[in-house]
């Protein structure tokens, strides 16, 4: 996971991005069947989960350590709120986005998989599955502005 955070850029917030996935997926692997977390409900492993692998984010998308200190401090309340944050949270918060993020929750806490899904695929399963690609491709469209994310390396 160490090279794998190096080819992802030459900077060492991709390292200890590597490190630290590493070391989950070490911990993961050493705990076997056992998880530490099995004492919780299905919802709160998938929450502990989630939350795991947002802090990874933080050092994958921070251009140094201390613009990703910075955000660990705004994710739990501590220092200065940004003045985009309202911008952002504008944008953010529309009846469009918010039906799309309940949605996206509904279906990642089902236990059924995508393959699960299409193996015997039906017209009804069509009718679902084929405007959702589209509505897919159709946003990649929209994009005004997509580097090729390794062209910085």
């Amino acid at each position: 996971m160490l090279f794998g955070g190096l080819w992802h850029g030459a900077n060492w917030t991709f390292v200890v991005w590597g490190a630290y996935h590493g070391t989950l997926l070490a911990a993961e692997r050493w705990m076997g069947k056992k998880s530490p977390w099995e004492w919780m409900p299905r919802l709160g492993r998938v929450a502990m989960t989630f939350v795991l692998v947002l802090f990874s984010w933080v050092l994958f998308r921070a251009p140094d350590f201390n613009h990703a200190f910075y955000y660990f401090g705004a994710m739990f309340g501590l220092g200065a709120v940004n003045a985009a944050s309202g911008l952002l949270a504008a944008q953010i918060y529309t009846p469009h986005y918010l039906a799309v993020m309940l949605v996206c929750t509904l279906i990642s806490f089902r236990r059924l998989e995508v393959d699960d899904w299409v193996q015997v695929l039906t017209w009804r399963k069509a009718l679902v599955l084929v405007p959702l690609f589209l509505l897919a491709v159709g946003t990649l469209f929209t994009q005004s502005f997509n580097p090729f994310l390794y062209y910085q390396f």
